[in-house]
């Protein structure tokens, strides 16, 4: 890895067209205060603006991913004259975390062991896809702490990638979903013996493709959640159309007959 930049909370890492994002607070299971937020949004923002970076990779220092919101650090004062105005000011970090892992064209890779609590939970489910080791846990207890199951998209995201009622019964319950759980219900492809090593392959390989077919595809996949079939055929037709026109497309087309051209001879 090169290109290394840390703050108190999270480092960044540059290994040619692929980014490695931290959480680094290992001693607090990488808990999530006033500061590691601003830190991860400004990392994440600055992924999103270069072009060079192809791929993102998230995760955590130490044992764990991350143990949600740091209860103990003051985030949510409730002293505030105007409490949930306060709160909410706290927490837009938190909100513009989500937006930018959605809106950036890069693919975002979470790579999780040990415990997703809350808002670390929340994140790991913003990720394009998750690489998980077999002692990860993700973590709903909102319930169990007076407040609503809404937290940084969760209620959201959930429900799109697990199905509705596996999300209703996860997040009403207060529970845990277990590294086996998550791989049954389609939240990771499987338990990974290395989920930080499996999710740098899985970056370095779609590094390796033409961009425009990686970013188009993150942007389909995301519209497919709030579109008809109708009008997603039409993006997809659009996209397909305007890929075929880029140069890496017209070179991939032309290798791939000369391919055939020889198989056939």
């Amino acid at each position: 890895m090169t290109g290394l930049s840390s703050t108190s909370g999270v480092t960044t890492e540059f290994d040619d067209a692929i980014a490695v994002v931290s959480l680094a607070r290992p001693d607090r299971l990488n808990a999530l205060n006033r500061d590691v937020l601003a830190q991860l949004l400004a990392a994440l923002r600055e992924v999103a603006d270069r072009r060079d970076i192809r791929a993102l990779v998230l995760t955590g220092e130490g044992s764990s991913f991350s143990s949600g919101l740091d209860l103990d650090s003051g985030l949510i004062d409730s002293g505030d004259p105007d409490p949930v105005a306060g709160s909410q000011a706290a927490l837009q970090a938190g909100v513009d975390i989500i937006r930018t892992m959605r809106d950036m064209s890069q693919p975002v890779i979470a790579a999780v062991r040990g415990h997703a609590i809350g808002a670390g939970f929340a994140i790991t489910a913003a990720a394009d896809i998750r690489f998980i080791a077999a002692d990860a846990r993700f973590s709903a207890p909102f319930l169990r702490l007076g407040v609503t199951v809404g937290d940084l998209g969760l209620s959201w995201t959930l429900p799109r990638i697990i199905g509705q009622s596996r999300a209703a019964h996860l997040l009403y319950s207060a529970g845990t979903m277990t590294a086996e759980d998550a791989v049954n219900s389609g939240f990771a492809p499987h338990v990974s013996e290395s989920p930080l090593d499996e999710s740098l392959d899985f970056a370095k390989n779609l590094a390796g493709w033409p961009p425009y077919g990686v970013e188009h595809s993150k942007r389909l996949l995301d519209s497919a959640r709030e579109t008809t079939l109708r009008a997603h055929l039409d993006s997809e037709a659009r996209a397909q159309v305007i890929g075929t026109l880029t140069e890496p497309a017209k070179a991939a087309m032309k290798a791939a007959l000369a391919r055939d051209s020889r198989k056939g001879a």
